[in-house]
């Protein structure tokens, strides 16, 4: 884990530098061309470089170890530095189209096009493959803000993709209306991506659950079933940045020692361990069966059984979430 937080801070770093360096480079086009709309790339460009900033010092953060005012560890400051990005985001594009109001309005003499033109072009091909590698790397290591630094990072490629349009478009034409028509509709698209990821970071933040996530451990528990595990009810999963903490309750037989009751919860932990590829923390409360509990065990050798065996239930998100042992349900 420490490994994979050390590689994730590199990766930031090296994307901050690299970021900053285009930064410059796009303040240079402008000096060049006087053009407001490679201006407003530029400071968009800012925006990347204190997001990239953020997202650094929050990986930083979040490979610190659990202390005792952090029990749960550092992780959710992940989903905080990816919804900071989004609003960032959001503002650049509500930016963008302000600017292109404005250039409708008041339009600009351009000077050198030909040259912002190949400066943008090169900025942006680096943003792109930048954005993209880094969105690769979060996939891989399982890292939020890795992914909302690479999409912020993106979403600048896809605003000077327009730019680069417009550019062209007013040199071979002399329309510099076409800047602020691409202008607009590159930052709505910007702006439907920073509402994903404040959407996103606000949905870790709050806890909200996450069903496919549940369905894989749905999936691990009833591939992995014993007939000593009457039920598994109360399932809930938190995610601290890339690391997860599942808590459920176990039904086994009432007549288990404690010793007998912690192993086989030992067990269920560790199949669920080895199965999930995240850092991993998991709570078993085990539950005593009870009478009702009979009609859907299927421990065959029981000697205290109070009624027969009628059915084995499917564990799903219907009844595995629920806070109470499950039963047959009589009409």
């Amino acid at each position: 884990m420490l490994k994979n937080s050390n590689l994730k801070q590199r990766i930031l770093l090296i994307t901050l530098i690299i970021s900053t360096l285009l930064m410059i480079i796009k303040f240079l086009a402008y000096f060049i061309t006087n053009s407001d709309a490679i201006l407003t790339d530029a400071l968009e460009s800012i925006v990347n470089v204190t997001a990239g900033a953020f997202a650094l010092f929050s990986i930083t953060v979040a490979s610190q170890p659990k202390d005792r005012t952090h029990p749960y560890g550092h992780g959710k400051i992940e989903f905080i530095s990816a919804g900071i990005e989004g609003g960032l985001i959001v503002a650049a594009g509500l930016g963008m189209i302000g600017k292109a109001i404005y250039s409708f309005i008041v339009p600009h003499p351009i000077d050198k096009i030909d040259v912002g033109l190949g400066l943008t072009v090169f900025s942006t091909l680096v943003n792109y493959a930048m954005g993209y590698y880094l969105i690769v790397s979060g996939k891989k290591y399982d890292s939020i803000t890795l992914i909302a630094d690479g999409k912020h990072i993106q979403s600048d490629a896809y605003s000077s993709l327009g730019l680069i349009f417009g550019l062209a478009g007013m040199y071979f034409s002399g329309w510099l209306w076409l800047d602020g028509v691409l202008t607009v509709i590159f930052a709505l698209l910007i702006i439907f991506t920073g509402y994903h990821l404040i959407r996103e970071a606000v949905s870790g933040v709050m806890d909200e659950a996450d069903e496919k996530l549940l369905g894989e451990v749905i999936d691990i528990l009833n591939q992995n079933r014993q007939t000593t595990w009457i039920d598994f009810h109360n399932l809930r999963i938190i995610k601290y940045g890339h690391a997860l903490h599942i808590d459920s309750h176990l039904t086994l037989p009432w007549y288990w020692d404690l010793q007998q009751a912690h192993t086989e919860g030992e067990k269920v932990a560790s199949i669920i361990d080895q199965a999930l590829d995240a850092p991993l923390e998991i709570f078993i409360h085990i539950d005593p069966c009870v009478p009702t509990s009979c009609r859907i065990c299927t421990l065959e050798d029981c000697a205290v059984r109070k009624f027969a065996f009628e059915k084995r239930l499917d564990w799903n998100l219907n009844n595995i979430l629920n806070n109470q042992k499950h039963e047959i349900v009589k009409e």
